[in-house]
């Protein structure tokens, strides 16, 4: 009887303590991506949100592809949920663009989807699907490669090369642009 009843005992607190454990939250399909690196002694940081390619290989970049449906095409948010955030903490050059210390919101022209250019726009802190051309600060053409392997997952990297220079790389896909960086 006394076994029965420490048994029982057992399993009650057993099951209150599970009960008691949430259920493991899903990854959100886009989760949130930082990317930073300090290149000429400034900061750059680019906040954003990583969609995955999730079956739709072949299918993004196209004219008719899941991209072309975003309202701003064929300007992309180059990201999802929220717009792409990019923060210098001083003056710096990408490409041939002089770009002031400050926030700023990153889209990727994808008007012919080998050739990209990246958009600096000045508004901040919408949805990505909200994009005023108004606001570009400028362009910058990215140069283009093929990554080695197809990327599920949409990333930025940044890179400090030493001597003031680095570069911002965007790659997902079969698409990689890449465009200098100089903090001097």
């Amino acid at each position: 009887m006394k076994r029965l009843l420490a048994c029982t005992g057992l399993l009650i607190a057993a099951a209150a303590l599970s009960a008691q454990t949430p259920a493991p939250k899903p990854l959100p399909a886009s989760p949130s991506a930082t990317a930073s690196a300090t290149i000429g002694g400034k900061t750059v940081t680019i906040k954003y949100f990583s969609p995955g390619v999730k079956g739709r290989e072949g299918r993004l970049f196209t004219k008719d592809g899941q991209i072309s449906k975003d309202p701003t095409y064929p300007v992309w948010r180059a990201g999802a949920n929220n717009a792409t955030a990019l923060h210098a903490d001083g003056d710096i050059q990408i490409g041939d663009l002089a770009v002031p210390k400050g926030d700023y919101t990153l889209y990727v022209d994808i008007s012919d989807p080998d050739n990209w250019v990246l958009v600096l726009n000045k508004q901040t802190g919408q949805w990505g699907t909200k994009y005023d051309k108004a606001q570009d600060l400028g362009r910058v053409k990215m140069t283009m490669t093929a990554p080695p392997a197809m990327l599920e997952n949409l990333k930025y990297t940044l890179v400090d090369n030493g001597g003031g220079k680095g570069s911002l790389t965007l790659a997902w896909e079969n698409k990689s642009g890449s465009v200098a960086i100089s903090g001097e």
